[in-house]
């Protein structure tokens, strides 16, 4: 995947820095993998505002993804790679030899027309899902279990990628995308590879209209605000607004909010880099 860089011809594309989209092959999505996607702007079922800065954008349809992977010894063919609304990495149509049709999160090099597999069977090739304790080590992962078939759930966003470095008995040690190194069960599957669309964090919108889209509506700045709205607020002229901290004067900036005590502290080798 590459970026494309637009002559200015309007404002709004003076710095506007994009995907090419020369790797997704169909703009028409698997209509029996599509299902509504309704926008709450951030409201509750009373109708209260509980999230901020939320309303708006284009709309949506959700595509079931399969982050299971659970069709163990029944080979795939991929289809089409796709764009996904509700993620930053691509999808993956497949195939199953037994008719049935699944998206997957569609790893980098992955090509239409590739076999893929899942299971105690599949061999350690971009794409594939495997069990921890049959991937050799020092591979690339994505898309981990941290619970037997809970399915995937670290490691999806794109560009992600985590490296499985050493096994201990019934644990497998992974270094996560974050830096943190951790134990997870052998019996947790991963897919091999990293995950597509490594240049998104690259991207540029170019203008604030292309936020709106995405549903998302301009943030007011704290230390711009009232004392009755925001710890930082107020102040006789440009006040800085003090230590930084969030709306119910938690401190951000460094300030550990992980319980001390949680329970899955004695899985973490290595805390990610600060």
């Amino acid at each position: 995947m590459a970026l494309k860089k637009l002559r200015p011809l309007t404002p709004g594309q003076r710095f506007k820095l994009v995907s090419d989209n020369a790797d997704i092959t169909s703009d028409t999505p698997e209509k029996s993998l599509l299902v509504p996607s309704k926008k709450s702007g951030g409201r509750d079922n009373t109708g209260k505002m509980t999230m901020r800065y939320i309303g708006g954008g284009h709309k949506q349809q959700y595509r079931i993804i399969d982050f299971k992977r659970d069709k163990a010894g029944v080979p795939a063919t991929v289809k089409t790679i796709e764009y996904d609304p509700n993620r930053t990495a691509r999808i993956a149509l497949l195939h199953y030899a037994d008719g049935e049709k699944r998206y997957i999160v569609a790893p980098a090099g992955l090509q239409v027309g590739a076999k893929l597999m899942s299971g105690s069977t599949a061999t350690p090739e971009v794409g594939n899902a495997m069990f921890l304790s049959d991937i050799p080590l020092g591979t690339t992962i994505h898309n981990i279990e941290l619970r037997p078939g809970q399915g995937a759930i670290m490691a999806r966003s794109a560009g992600s990628a985590a490296q499985l470095s050493a096994r201990d008995g019934k644990y497998a040690v992974v270094k996560m995308p974050s830096g943190e190194t951790r134990m997870i069960l052998v019996t947790c599957m991963a897919t091999i590879g990293s995950v597509s669309n490594a240049d998104h964090n690259l991207e540029i919108s170019g203008k604030a209209g292309r936020t709106r889209w995405a549903g998302r509506r301009p943030r007011t700045r704290p230390v711009a605000m009232n004392p009755v709205d925001h710890p930082m607020g107020g102040g006789e002229g440009r006040a800085s607004g003090g230590h930084p901290r969030s709306r119910k004067g938690l401190p951000s900036k460094g300030y550990k909010t992980r319980y001390p005590k949680k329970a899955s502290n004695k899985y973490i080798i290595e805390r990610r880099k600060k």
